[in-house]
């Protein structure tokens, strides 16, 4: 697909509000992740090619589940896992919403672990879609509208968190200061959103 092309540079959102944040780009690669969670990948490759700017509905539960959370709290929860955590999985925004791609199985596991815990009424519960459920994914070309990247699929076999990762994430941005970090001290001069931080 000659339309996908790598971002030079991961965006840096520290200090920029994610719905204004520039989005990056979706890979071939990537695209190929995305494509085979849906039970026809060369068909959907297909519509991609010819239409780069539409979003497209992908079931979950197979290549990944989703956690999907409010905007302010995904991105207290997004910062957190690149600052003093292993990095995310990919994450977007759709309509105001933040979609954090996870491990499958996830979906099922991190109600449970959420229900042990209290964390306060700051913040609702997540919803999380696995198997059984489909989600919106933003378009594999930047452009305007509601839904955008924030950390594109970029390989064919992405690192995904799963239910403990982000267990941690959700409870300390729920819960609102600075964490102790997860692994060890955090790397004060690693990108905020540097790729290869993930695990």
């Amino acid at each position: 697909m000659t339309i996908l092309t790598t971002a030079a540079t991961r965006p840096a959102l520290d200090g920029i509000e994610a719905r204004t944040a520039p989005a990056t780009q979706v890979t071939p690669q990537g695209a190929a992740w995305l494509a085979s969670a849906s039970a026809h990948p060369g068909s959907t490759l297909a519509a991609w090619e010819g239409r780069p700017d539409a979003h497209a509905v992908l079931p979950c539960g197979t290549a990944f589940d989703v956690v999907n959370v409010p905007l302010v709290l995904g991105r207290r929860m997004l910062d957190l896992l690149w600052e003093r955590g292993p990095g995310s999985g990919p994450a977007a925004v759709h309509r105001g919403r933040m979609l954090l791609f996870a491990s499958p199985g996830t979906a099922q596991r991190l109600p449970a672990l959420l229900a042990w815990e209290e964390w306060g009424p700051a913040a609702p519960a997540p919803l999380c879609h696995g198997h059984g459920d489909a989600v919106t994914v933003p378009p594999l070309r930047p452009g305007p509208g509601p839904s955008r990247w924030l950390v594109a699929p970029d390989t064919r076999r992405p690192w995904l968190p799963g239910p403990d990762c982000l267990l941690w994430a959700f409870l300390h941005a729920a819960r609102g200061p600075a964490p102790v970090s997860i692994f060890g001290s955090a790397d004060s001069d690693a990108s905020v959103y540097d790729v290869s931080k993930r695990r």
